[in-house]
């Protein structure tokens, strides 16, 4: 198994190289993913925070925690599903490298591009189905069953955006894996 840059992965000059509509959308999501990376993280130390304010209010005080478990959930459905972009935009999804040493370059790039192509499909019926959840929440007012009763529609919502830039970052990479690379020039 290796742990260099495999052959699948863009190269900063062919990224820097491409122009057009879908390398200015590329940018854009790019300048979005990092802007989200930044709140998902301050999501992530929230969570442990609370996490940790509830554990010990509870040990110490023996207070009730009506809330803290239900929001720190909230924060992690959110920056799990919102980062997803992220991830996929950098290829850090783990995957099998055993086929990439053994197949040829336009092998691995026919590979990559079937692997996107049924992740896009998959995340397209999923991102369809968070939006019609999150439409019903809000319409219907529905609400959590603990004391706190936080309005479903905001974790549907995360969730359903999150999947969309998702869908968004694979379809850029199924459009640029098909568009003739262009080669920097100095």
């Amino acid at each position: 198994m290796s742990h260099g840059p495999l052959p699948d992965r863009d190269d900063q000059a062919n990224a820097a190289a491409r122009t057009g509509l879908a390398a200015a959308i590329d940018r854009g999501l790019a300048i979005l993913n990092s802007i989200i990376i930044v709140f998902a993280a301050i999501a992530l130390v929230a969570a442990c925070a609370i996490l940790s304010y509830s554990v010990l209010s509870r040990a110490l005080f023996k207070a009730a925690n009506y809330w803290q478990d239900e929001a720190a959930v909230f924060l992690l459905v959110g920056a799990t599903f919102m980062t997803a972009a992220y991830v996929q935009q950098n290829r850090g999804h783990i995957g099998i490298e055993a086929f990439v040493g053994l197949l040829s370059p336009l092998a691995n790039r026919i590979r990559l591009w079937l692997v996107d192509a049924a992740t896009f499909l998959f995340c397209a019926f999923f991102t369809w189905k968070s939006w019609t959840l999150a439409h019903e929440a809000y319409v219907d007012g529905q609400v959590s069953n603990s004391t706190w009763s936080p309005p479903l529609a905001i974790p549907y919502l995360l969730m359903a955006s999150g999947m969309s830039l998702l869908c968004l970052q694979l379809a850029l990479q199924l459009v640029r894996s098909v568009l003739p690379r262009r080669v920097a020039r100095p």
